[in-house]
């Protein structure tokens, strides 16, 4: 047995931290021009380079239209507070231009550095600044690219691109917890809608959101490495609290203001029944501006109904397009409600434990799993789904053609689309390429420009027992069948929304695999709550967040155990990160009898500290059901531990906020049960320092090791015997 050979990937810890998680050099964010002929991107200059820049593809060919570097701007401590937040939701880990905008037929961009705004034209010719009120926070121009809309201090403005002349203020906040065009807390990071202005079709007026806090619960973060900075203080609707109140409005470039009148709840007699209904609809989880006119999606507290409402511009009124309803939670699809060309609406359906898709009278093919709306061309729709749920393709429906598949190579694809223009961005097995389709044909590819892990991923794929638990089983490169027993580390993420056993090449994979280096068989498994299985396996977590994805993990291991007899089941570790953390804890809390020690990272250890859209959705209203809080939160199970647990969390993390580890450990502590606790000073919940990113691996194996192969653990106290509620998981 090759022992030494782990040793020969040294680098790799800091190579992870160094690019982002392969995370730089990697083309996105991609805008195909209305003809096909132009495709905007950004992308940083390399696989270990920050600084995000902004590309053109034209003609087969890429060029650079704008970089920081060369415009002496977008310095990042000159980066607004709302930018540095609006950021955080959208998971960026990089600096300089990190998204853009563009007009109508994609001839005019614009993007922000440093609170300054900045245009260029997409024929050629150099970048230019657009002098502005103050610092901008998603400027985005006029359809006919002539304007500017920008977000200032929570003022929503406008000025002219050419000159940053006629500045003309439109909505002003009306006090210091008011804001309008810009997104809270739970509609970025909860609902995903990180926009709050949308220009219409003539450039004449735009559709607002104005944002009241007032009402949501101020918290204080402050990072103790750095006694000297201020605690921050942020809005956090925790769960059970009062939301931020969102509103819409009309407002036209000539002053006049119309404010949209949503209904203030759901029709009662058409509301599922359940335990914890909440009828009023406080959520906007998406709105837009097409040719049919402005429209919004609505979203009752309880998350059970949905209503797509036209806007008439004129009066504010407002008309129902569509109402979607389900008994556990409404599932908000991404790229919907969209409308095709001719109006046709486009709308989520869930059909024998399918979630398809209707376009107007027609839906999606029996067994194909819809993940996301890409967008329209004319009336055909593109949409990624899956057959499989370890793929996901592009698929291509129109009236004339019906629905045919674009993506071919087994893998995760998704797609930019714009006349006959696809662009296909592929994960696969192979690695990750960008590929530009003509009519079809492959005409070009875009560069990805990703370091090659210092580590080749050597995935097992895996299908285990009776739930057929799609599974990758990585073991190290110089183990030999027959040449000895491997303690066994489980790494799974296994939350809702996000699968890692995907047949599509990832950091995850390079990850386990240099786990698996040390001298570990390493098990990534996707249990129920993962998506592309059906409803039923997406609901399974309604009401409780740890059992159903905590047995699944179990009885992957014991399956993958019979066929591969070198996994130790007397040393399995498990680790993880936000949720696969939390997971990790509840392994080592509720069954010590499988898992020996455990390594938990920004794990949300009590639910109630989550917020309101996100743990409502899984578990109603705290209140009503503090049950379903305290069967899925960890510190009131803290008596139990009895293996070790290390603790990991990001001192400067807004969305699992530290409280949660510190409140675990202190139930810990208070129960007399050792522990250990790793602070990680400046971090965040995406860990992007390069030297905290790289120690924090280091950190992990060197604890699994120590607990896990020198010697055999003794078996703990049978869970079974014990005062937990969970005592039957996994049974």
């Amino acid at each position: 047995m090759k022992i030494a050979t782990a040793l020969e990937v040294p680098g790799f810890p800091r190579q992870f931290a160094r690019t982002r998680r392969f995370s730089l050099g990697v083309p996105g964010g991609f805008t195909v021009s209305p003809d096909g002929t132009r495709v905007l991107f950004v992308r940083t200059g390399s696989g270990s380079d920050t600084v995000g820049r902004l590309w053109l593809y034209e003609d087969g060919d890429e060029r650079l239209l704008a970089d920081p570097a060369a415009l002496g701007a977008g310095r990042e401590e000159d980066v607004p507070e709302a930018e540095r937040v609006r950021r955080e939701r959208a998971q960026v880990t990089s600096t300089g231009v990190v998204g853009y905008a563009t007009d109508r037929h994609a001839r005019v961009a614009v993007f922000a550095l440093g609170g300054a705004v900045w245009a260029v034209r997409t024929r050629g010719g150099a970048p230019w600044r657009v002098p502005t009120a103050g610092p901008a926070v998603d400027p985005r121009p006029s359809p006919d690219g002539s304007l500017v809309a920008y977000d200032a201090d929570g003022a929503v403005r406008v000025v002219r691109t050419d000159d940053g002349t006629q500045d003309r203020l439109l909505a002003a906040p009306e006090g210091p917890d008011i804001s309008y065009g810009l997104s809270d807390h739970v509609s970025a990071e909860s609902i995903g809608r990180l926009r709050g202005h949308w220009w219409s079709p003539d450039g004449d007026a735009l559709l607002l959101a104005r944002t009241d806090h007032a009402r949501v619960g101020r918290w204080f973060l402050s990072d103790p490495g750095d006694p000297s900075e201020p605690p921050r203080a942020i809005r956090y609707p925790a769960a059970g609290t009062a939301n931020a109140e969102v509103s819409l409005h009309v407002l036209g470039l000539d002053g006049k203001r119309i404010p949209v009148r949503i209904p203030a709840r759901a029709d009662p007699d058409a509301h599922p029944s359940g335990t914890w209904t909440d009828p009023r609809f406080e959520y906007v989880t998406a709105a837009g501006w097409d040719a049919a006119g402005p429209f919004a999606e609505v979203q009752t507290r309880d998350q059970r109904s949905a209503v797509l409402l036209a806007i008439d511009p004129d009066t504010g009124g407002t008309r129902p397009l569509a109402h979607r309803r389900d008994r556990a939670w409404v599932e908000l699809v991404p790229g919907v409600p969209a409308r095709t060309a001719a109006g046709t609406p486009i709308a989520p359906v869930v059909r024998d434990d399918v979630r398809g898709l209707r376009v107007g009278d027609v839906a999606t093919p029996p067994g194909l799993h819809v993940r996301a709306v890409l967008g329209t061309v004319g009336d055909r729709v593109y949409f990624t789904a899956s057959e499989d749920p370890t793929e996901t393709h592009v698929w291509a429906y129109d009236p004339a053609r019906g629905f045919c598949r674009v993506s071919q190579e087994p893998g995760v694809h998704t797609a930019a689309v714009g006349g006959d223009t696809v662009v296909l961005d592929s994960r696969t097995p192979d690695g990750h390429t960008v590929t530009v389709l003509r009519r079809g044909r492959p005409t070009g590819s875009i560069a990805v420009l990703a370091e090659t892990p210092a580590v080749t991923p050597r995935p097992v794929r895996l299908s285990l027992g009776v739930r057929e638990l799609r599974s990758h089983l990585h073991l190290p490169s110089w183990h030999e069948p027959g040449s000895g027993r491997l303690p066994v580390l489980l790494s799974p993420y296994a939350g809702y929304g996000l699968q890692l056993a995907v047949r599509a090449d990832g950091w995850y994979g390079a990850v386990a695999q240099w786990f698996a280096e040390q001298g570990f068989a390493v098990l990534i498994t996707d249990g129920r709550g993962t998506p592309g299985r059906g409803r039923a396996w997406e609901t399974a977590i309604h009401g409780d967040r740890l059992t159903a994805p905590l047995e699944d993990q179990v009885d992957a291991l014991h399956a993958a155990a019979e066929r591969y007899p070198e996994l130790d089941l007397e040393r399995v570790g498990v680790r993880g990160w936000s949720y696969g953390g939390y997971l990790a804890i509840g392994a080592v809390l509720h069954r010590p009898d499988v898992f020996h020690a455990a390594v938990a990272g920004a794990a949300p250890t009590d639910r109630r500290l989550y917020d309101t859209h996100w743990e409502e959705r899984f578990l109603g209203h705290p209140d009503v059901r503090p049950d379903a809080y305290e069967r899925s939160s960890h510190v009131p199970y803290a008596h139990l531990l009895t293996r070790p647990l290390l603790l990991m969390h990001g001192l400067a993390d807004d969305n699992v906020v530290a409280a949660h580890t510190l409140r675990f450990s202190a139930a810990l502590l208070a129960a007399g049960r050792p522990h250990s606790v790793l602070p990680l000073p400046g971090a965040t919940h995406r860990v992007t320092r390069e030297d905290v990113a790289s120690s924090r691996l280091l950190a992990e194996v060197d604890f699994l090791k120590r607990h896990l192969t020198a010697t055999r653990t003794s078996r703990p106290v049978s869970p079974a015997a014990s005062n937990s509620p969970a005592r039957v998981r996994g049974r």
